[in-house]
């Protein structure tokens, strides 16, 4: 199975425990769903923008325009520096990025039309919203390229997983391990699970299936046979 539908299937609070376990920092911090329910994965296609001078011509800048070359089974991450001033995502270009079969988007910035987007359904994650256009007050500066969201740099390619929890970013290279490492956490929390309702104490389950290092699988601690 491709390692992006492995990751797919996964919940972001176990990806979370496996990118800890390898000292990797994912979550872009602040950044939240905006149609609760919805959940994707996919490889990131980076979008940067920088304000314009407001002095200067009042013109559309083709800001939004890329969404025409972004591949399938992408996951849209945009970075507008977190702004709450202005919008970098709407309706309109939720309606194409369906057509295109992107998964998701995630902006570091704001987005509108959010009735609009919850009605089709789109997976959005945004660190805020409000109705102001970008149109003149932005522009893009670059696609394709490395982006930096707070302390996470976001590479084209990189795995991006997001749900109600919020978003994370996947390194491509350390994918298929943090995989692995997710799908044991899940192991030993359903192991975790399935004692304590069995009636097992909770601290004597979670010693007993490794709580403390659960990227490891549920083994038996020693001695907790």
């Amino acid at each position: 199975m491709d390692v992006v539908d492995r990751l797919a299937g996964l919940d972001t609070a176990s990806i979370s425990d496996a990118l800890d376990s390898l000292g990797i920092t994912g979550v872009l911090t602040g950044i939240t769903a905006r149609v609760p329910g919805t959940r994707a994965a996919g490889r990131a296609y980076t979008v940067g923008y920088r304000p314009v001078d407001p002095g200067g011509e009042q013109r559309f800048r083709n800001a939004a325009d890329y969404l025409d070359d972004v591949p399938a089974g992408s996951f849209v991450v945009i970075d507008n520096g977190g702004s709450t001033t202005c919008t970098n995502w709407g309706s309109l270009l939720t309606a194409v990025a369906q057509r295109r079969g992107i998964r998701g988007t995630a902006l570091h910035g704001s987005a509108r039309d959010i009735a609009e987007i919850r009605a089709a359904g789109y997976p959005l994650f945004s660190t805020g919203t409000t109705m102001v256009s970008g149109k003149n007050r932005v522009e893009l500066a670059s696609t394709g390229q490395e982006i930096t969201i707070g302390d996470v740099t976001v590479r084209p390619g990189d795995v991006v997983v997001a749900d109600d929890n919020g978003v994370l970013v996947v390194p491509a290279a350390h994918a298929a391990e943090v995989a692995d490492r997710a799908e044991r956490v899940e192991r030993t929390e359903a192991a975790i699970a399935e004692a304590a309702t069995g009636g097992m104490r909770l601290d004597e389950a979670r010693r007993t299936y490794g709580y403390a290092r659960p990227w490891e699988g549920p083994t038996p601690a020693s001695g907790h046979a």
